[in-house]
């Protein structure tokens, strides 16, 4: 009897003072923790002006570096021959070769016509073709296919397309 009256007063006594002392500790440590994390922020508007100005003088040089691809002569590759030359300059050149060419005329744009079938005709079966002529050979399909099971494609003769109508002036590239 003795052991269970022992038993509970060990299960119902007041926690030691080390214990509270411990978690008391571990509040303080994770404040503290906060406190780090949170310190090194900014908290007044010196840093936004700040980010600014630094933003602007990014915007600054990246502004001049491309001001100056674009009124500079400089080697692009060397090696292969490659220059730049100012957009200005560049401009002029062209506007001068395309001046020196004279445009060739187009010609009126011919539209294919839109060839209808009449509504009665249809690639006739080869039974009914007549004795004596020859038929178009049909590609085979493999047994296990589609094609193969009873569905017949056209023969290619049947699949090409009208041949475009030929223009009246030729076609020249710059």
């Amino acid at each position: 009897m003795a052991d269970t009256q022992s038993a509970r007063s060990i299960a119902y006594t007041r926690a030691p003072f080390s214990t509270w002392l411990g978690i008391v500790c571990l509040f303080v440590l994770f404040g503290l923790i906060v406190l780090a994390v949170i310190g090194p922020s900014p908290r007044t508007s010196d840093y936004e002006e700040t980010r600014a100005k630094k933003r602007m003088e990014k915007l600054k040089t990246l502004h001049e570096e491309s001001q100056k691809e674009l009124t500079t002569y400089a080697w692009v590759d060397k090696n292969k021959g490659v220059a730049r030359i100012p957009i200005d300059r560049a401009m002029e050149v062209t506007v001068a070769d395309l001046a020196q060419k004279k445009p060739a005329p187009a010609g009126p744009i011919a539209t294919p016509a839109a060839q209808t079938a009449p509504a009665g005709t249809s690639p006739a079966p080869a039974a009914s073709q007549q004795p004596g002529t020859a038929q178009p050979a049909q590609p085979s399909a493999p047994a296990g296919s589609p094609a193969g099971q009873g569905a017949a494609s056209p023969p290619p003769a049947t699949q090409q397309s009208p041949p475009a109508p030929a223009s009246h002036a030729p076609a020249t590239t710059p």
